[in-house]
């Protein structure tokens, strides 16, 4: 394999394409996962989504080569690194941009506009907005909440006004835990790296996580006990499946406060076995208490 290939796959970050399985979401919640044109659509988003986040990726990887080339991590990177020219990454953007909105026109439901604000929100992220302390990270949110609502509006699927609150208080919680993970690798020289970081301290940013988590924890729960909730999906048994949200978040913040971890979910969530048996047990318990299977009551 040509030296050039393994470089313009890592500018991708595919193991970010993790994040865009939030567009599942509505199938899973919706009943839907035997409805094939749906699943369809679904999967169509996913792909929509991955293209089109990997450009963005590109794009940001383009403008902020030089501050990367300061930062412990990101200077490897094949742009700050310099094994990827800048033409090269500006045709892959282009032709992942294309493809993606393609994908998204033709075969990803109803709503080809998700997507289409989507990349405009990413570009004015880009170009200045994620220099707006607190908005920057409700930018970050608001991309996962539209992967959310490409899986539910865009394919026909009524979201769920307690999705939508779990789907905005979850990425918070991602969001500023990914910046309290960048104070701590850069410390003292975190504004020169990026530079909405002085505007944050380590006190703020950890009450900014502890309200987010909270929330996230708080409505998860009170979703899986709601009348709505237990008409909707047939069982009170989704209560259960709290113990491994509260786990998941409970090993998120250790992490990040004691093996410098938290900068990257996707990453923490495929190198971590807690993480992964956390999610992974509480996506089987969903889906079996879904499809059916009723709890003992006590």
């Amino acid at each position: 394999m040509p030296p050039l290939i393994p470089a313009l796959l890592r500018l991708l970050r595919p193991h970010q394409w993790l994040k865009n399985g939030f567009v599942f979401l509505g199938l899973l919640f919706g009943h839907a996962w035997n409805d094939p044109v749906r699943l369809g659509q679904a999967l169509a988003a996913f792909a929509a989504f991955c293209l089109l986040a990997s450009a963005v990726y590109v794009m940001n990887d383009l403008i902020d080569r030089e501050q990367d080339r300061l930062h412990p991590k990101k200077k490897y990177r094949p742009l700050a690194a310099g094994t990827v020219s800048v033409a090269a990454a500006t045709g892959l953007a282009a032709v992942c941009l294309l493809a993606g909105g393609a994908i998204a026109w033709l075969w990803a439901g109803s709503a080809p506009w998700v997507f289409f604000a989507y990349v405009v929100l990413n570009i004015a992220y880009s170009f200045g907005l994620k220099h707006v302390v607190i908005l920057d990270v409700f930018i970050i949110a608001s991309g996962f909440m539209l992967r959310i609502l490409a899986g539910t509006l865009g394919i026909g699927i009524a979201p769920s006004q307690w999705l939508l609150l779990c789907g905005l208080m979850l990425t918070l919680f991602l969001g500023f835990a990914k910046r309290r993970a960048e104070l701590n690798a850069l410390q003292a020289d975190s504004a020169g790296h990026r530079r909405v970081l002085e505007h944050y301290t380590a006190p703020m940013l950890d009450q900014f996580i502890g309200i987010a988590a909270a929330g996230t924890v708080i409505s998860y729960a009170l979703y899986t006990v709601s009348a709505e909730t237990v008409a909707l999906h047939g069982t009170r048994g989704l209560i259960v499946t709290l113990p491994f949200v509260l786990y998941g978040m409970l090993r998120y913040l250790w992490k990040l406060h004691t093996r410098g971890g938290g900068g990257d979910p996707a990453q923490e969530l495929l190198t971590d076995p807690h993480l992964l048996a956390a999610t992974a047990g509480w996506l089987l318990l969903v889906l079996l208490l879904l499809g059916g299977v009723t709890m003992p009551r006590p």
